[in-house]
């Protein structure tokens, strides 16, 4: 029975159902069910093609109607498979009773003994899994990252001549410009991108420990390691070769590591676009009938870049735990990494609902130069940095100690005083007129444009 939204247990079924449900097909236990029998059938189409003698009365057009059990598998065949489950109390054992009469009916069934033939339910799920991550990662995260990826690329170019007072410690710091700001995301985002693209999608398939036994009792002739590593190639993965009846889950682990990484970094994004915000820096475009709080009409609220961090937050944890968890399992194998596991997707769709927040909260955010200008003409301590640095140049006589003076008393320096300063060097004027042309709005050192 279809859960209304209103009755969900969990916001990512419930009231941020629109904003993930591109996950469905990736995570749901229907979802979980169609890898599992595309994998099942596979694996028989390869054994036919192998082949087993025994299997070579299947033919060609068989195979393909064997494929379209999975390729056109609706909602009747997901129940008929969760039916059978009732009785078996193993989802994978109903997977293979499901695929078991489907040969029935294309006239296979004499060759039915050979669907799961060997295997163990984890050289299906740890292959079935996989490639749902996968498929999910170029489908539907990658994209989205993409789309941020122009969105923070075009910030950079709009916003590359903005000059813009920095803060390090809270306190005014270095002028810096807002596009470059931008960059740093940009920069930081693409790099760990790189990193999850080069983890491999790994998948394990060797039978109840790893070792082929089963295979190699009933055909010790066949290369049955060899026939593995083409299979799973062939499924779009690779195989780690040693392993007990799970496959470790280390490049698994190490593919959830990346995204909470690349979280961590949206954090810090919304964070800072939060705070700028508070700045006044930005103000918020305001969508028409939207309410920001209950009782103070004035305001408009950053809830985009707060439900980002929120989602982010809950997306991390349960990254941490999928990765901190499932490479351990007692001996060769205990049961905790499979409900685990069937998390995986969770993680996944909190990533997705921060992004879209992101994307629009960064849609409605528009510069405010008065604002930005006003702290720098209030800040113009800012240029000691760069006036003790030239005077260390022309040899004068501690400037860092000079310029400490100027700078740390109750009332800043500002415009006037700073001209003032510069003018009562014993320096040649060219120097002076050099010094003379530095202020908060050009003292931003290199301007990055890409």
């Amino acid at each position: 029975m279809k859960v209304d939204a209103l009755d969900a247990i969990s916001p990512v079924d419930g009231r941020y159902r629109e904003k993930c449900e591109t996950l469905a097909p990736y995570f749901s236990e229907g979802g979980l069910i169609r890898y599992r029998i595309r994998v099942e059938i596979e694996y028989f189409v390869a054994l036919c093609e192998l082949p087993i003698p025994e299997l070579r009365g299947v033919s060609k057009k068989k195979i393909a109607g064997l494929r379209n059990i999975y390729r056109n598998l609706d909602t009747q065949g997901l129940k008929a498979v969760k039916k059978i489950e009732k009785t078996t109390n193993h989802d994978v054992k109903a997977v293979e009773y499901f695929l078991k009469a489907r040969l029935e009916k294309l006239d296979l069934g004499k060759y039915a003994e050979f669907v799961h033939f060997g295997l163990t339910s984890q050289d299906i799920n740890n292959t079935a899994v996989p490639l749902s991550v996968r498929d999910a990662i170029r489908e539907v995260y990658l994209p989205l990252m993409d789309t941020l990826q122009k969105k923070l690329s075009s910030l950079v170019r709009s916003w590359k001549d903005i000059p813009m007072l920095a803060h390090t410690h809270g306190q005014p710091a270095s002028p810096t410009n807002l596009g470059k700001e931008m960059a740093v995301f940009v920069e930081r985002l693409r790099s760990q991108l790189d990193m999850l693209a080069g983890v491999p999608h790994m998948a394990k398939f060797g039978g109840a420990t790893g070792n082929f036994n089963a295979h190699v009792a009933a055909y010790p002739g066949i290369d049955w390691p060899a026939f593995a590593d083409g299979f799973i190639k062939g499924m779009g993965l690779r195989r780690t070769r040693v392993t007990t009846q799970v496959e470790p889950y280390d490049h698994l682990a190490a593919q959830f590591d990346a995204m909470r990484r690349i979280n961590n970094i949206l954090t810090d994004l919304c964070r800072d676009m939060w705070t700028y915000i508070s700045m006044e820096y930005f103000t918020q475009s305001i969508r028409k009938g939207e309410t920001g709080s209950s009782t103070m009409p004035h305001k408009v609220n950053p809830i985009d870049f707060e439900n980002a961090e929120g989602n982010l937050g809950m997306a991390n944890a349960l990254f941490s735990h999928l990765a901190d968890k499932l490479p351990v399992s007692r001996l060769q194998r205990d049961l905790t990494d499979s409900t685990v596991l069937r998390n995986a997707g969770v993680p996944m769709a909190h990533t997705v609902i921060a992004l879209k927040s992101l994307l629009r909260g960064l849609e409605k955010v528009k510069v405010n130069r008065k604002a930005i200008g006003h702290d720098l003409e209030s800040n113009w301590s800012v240029v000691a940095e760069g006036i003790q640095t030239v005077l260390r140049r022309e040899r004068v006589e501690k400037p860092y100690e000079k310029l400490k003076v100027l700078t740390r008393k109750n009332q800043a320096p500002g415009r006037e005083e700073i001209a003032s300063f510069i003018n009562g060097l014993d320096l040649p004027d060219k120097v002076k007129k050099e010094l003379l042309a530095l202020t908060p709005f050009n003292y931003t050192g290199v301007t990055v444009t890409r």
